[in-house]
């Protein structure tokens, strides 16, 4: 029976689990989050771009895409402009590692026993790790010791070549990208209608001091809520970024998830 939609929700229960109850399709988890990205892009970019990545992916080796996470950890000054900023809605870290969890367990219940997590939020990270962890320990004391579990950021995949190619002027770093040139390029070769580039503020990289201060200074957060300018960002960078991470990412899951 082939199918129809590679998004998990979309099949009848029956169908979805003829696809997963034999441990072999993996299934795509993106988690974003709801976090202001400037002037120029919206609140969702977070669950934007690794659902698309995820959907991309799934195509290529035979997947499904689970429903993404919406909502992410705290964004952290350095790396999201602060969780004080208007629109940003985040999660406490207990709260994100115990979803994970049980939506993990859940699907193992189910019978899948491959899962990716495609991170599009930056300060998600170690609380998606912690989630798998507890997963895991759970998982086995209940006798599922035969998952496996892969968690990846699509930035990471962006080789050296690459960024010399899109950042000839010099690259700041992925922490500093909040708004960037990455997700505005991404932005703007798959939801053009969603980007006005013309509302783009352009400054120089933010620079911060080598320690953190809470609750945080909102003076040292950018007032555009960037930590980059996104004035060089461009569609043909956006599809040059979309075809390095996707081959990247098929090419690990591939090796991880053999078929």
């Amino acid at each position: 029976m082939p199918k129809e939609t590679i998004f998990a929700a979309e099949l009848s229960w029956p169908d979805y689990d003829a696809y997963v109850r034999d441990g072999s399709v993996p299934i795509l988890l993106p988690v974003g989050s709801m976090e202001q990205h400037g002037h120029h892009m919206p609140m969702n970019v977070d669950v934007l771009l690794p659902v698309e990545f995820a959907r991309r992916v799934a195509g290529a080796i035979g997947a499904l895409v689970a429903p993404p996470f919406t909502y992410g950890y705290k964004s952290h000054q350095k790396s999201g402009g602060g969780n004080h900023l208007p629109g940003t809605t985040s999660l406490d870290g207990a709260t994100l590692v115990a979803a994970l969890r049980d939506v993990i367990k859940e699907f193992a219940r189910h019978g899948v026993r491959r899962i990716c997590l495609v991170n599009g939020h930056f300060e998600n990270s170690w609380f998606i790790v912690e989630g798998i962890d507890l997963a895991l320990r759970e998982l086995k004391w209940g006798g599922i010791s035969d998952m496996k579990i892969v968690v990846l950021s699509y930035w990471d995949f962006v080789d050296k070549p690459t960024i010399a190619r899109l950042y000839p002027n010099g690259f700041a770093g992925w922490d500093l990208e909040h708004g960037g040139v990455l997700e505005t390029s991404l932005m703007l070769a798959l939801y053009p209608h969603q980007v006005s580039l013309e509302r783009a503020v352009d400054h120089a990289p933010a620079s911060f001091p080598p320690y953190d201060v809470y609750p945080p200074k909102p003076e040292w957060t950018p007032v555009s809520g960037t930590l980059s300018s996104p004035k060089e960002a461009s569609a043909e960078k956006g599809e040059i970024l979309l075809q390095v991470c996707v081959e990247g990412i098929v090419g690990a899951l591939n090796a991880e998830f053999p078929r």
